[in-house]
């Protein structure tokens, strides 16, 4: 009967949270929100490959002077310690914005592609469903690139893990397109704003211009994780909503002004 009572008690307490959180989506609809309050990591929580969620893995994600750091002053190695960190609620349509640079070196043992690569996922999977050893949750990422001495490297790109998109009434099921951004060199920050309508058209937005389009993100059944949630949503593929995350792929970076507006559907 305890048992009962307490799974009773836990099940309403979540139901109330859920709502809250919910309620409070609605009540600021259409208005710009800060999701980093510029003091401390209250309301996110990090997952690194190897270990379980809300370990912060080596002090990685950090808050310094205002920003979220991202750093590896800790690591010997990076040992393939991809990590991500989420916030705790669920978007479906909304703005998000934020700003970002790169800086210092890369960690040790890192792989060539991760240098200067980060990234703001989204239309997510939770932390805690994600496996121990899984490098990166099923979602669609906005990715921030810094670009080479030489050489051009856009930002704003798509990749997606465990998922596809479809551009131009195409689906699209190579892991990354890149986008017709400029390309941003040195430790210089750059905003970036991601438009989202459910499981509808998406918008990258690097410094204001428009860099890059699409639509329909879902579930790529072909893909492990991503198969495990398909049978989970009894076999739907579209993404209609999601948990938000920055990346820790190796190279020190920090973010900055980040905010979201949540709109009606």
């Amino acid at each position: 009967m305890a048992r009962y009572l307490l799974a009773l008690f836990l099940s309403a307490a979540c139901a109330l949270i859920a709502s809250s959180a919910l309620a409070q989506q609605k009540k600021t609809a259409g208005e710009w929100v800060s999701l980093f309050n510029g003091k401390n990591l209250e309301g996110w929580t990090p997952k690194f490959s190897g270990h379980e969620p809300g370990v912060n893995y080596l002090n990685t994600f950090r808050v310094e002077n205002g920003v979220i750091k991202v750093s590896y002053d800790g690591y010997k190695q990076f040992g393939g310690k991809f990590g991500h960190l989420f916030y705790k609620d669920r978007f479906s349509h909304y703005d998000v914005r934020l700003e970002y640079r790169f800086l210092g070196e890369q960690a040790r043992g890192a792989p060539g592609w991760a240098i200067r690569n980060s990234g703001l996922m989204f239309h997510s999977q939770a932390p805690h469903s994600m496996r121990k050893n899984q490098d990166f949750p099923v979602s669609i990422e906005f990715q921030f690139l810094g670009g080479p001495a030489k050489g051009e490297r856009p930002t704003g790109s798509m990749c997606s893990p465990g998922t596809n998109v479809v551009i131009n009434n195409k689906l699209i099921t190579q892991h990354c397109v890149n986008s017709k951004s400029k390309t941003y060199r040195g430790d210089q920050w750059v905003k970036a704003e991601l438009q989202v309508r459910g499981s509808g058209k998406v918008k990258h937005l690097i410094n204001g211009e428009v860099v890059m389009e699409y639509e329909q993100p879902q579930l790529d059944p072909k893909d492990q994780d991503g198969a495990v949630l398909i049978k989970a949503a009894n076999g739907k593929l579209l993404l209609e909503q999601g948990y938000l995350a920055l990346q820790a792929e190796s190279h020190p970076c920090e973010f900055r002004k980040i905010e979201i507006r949540v709109l009606k559907k």
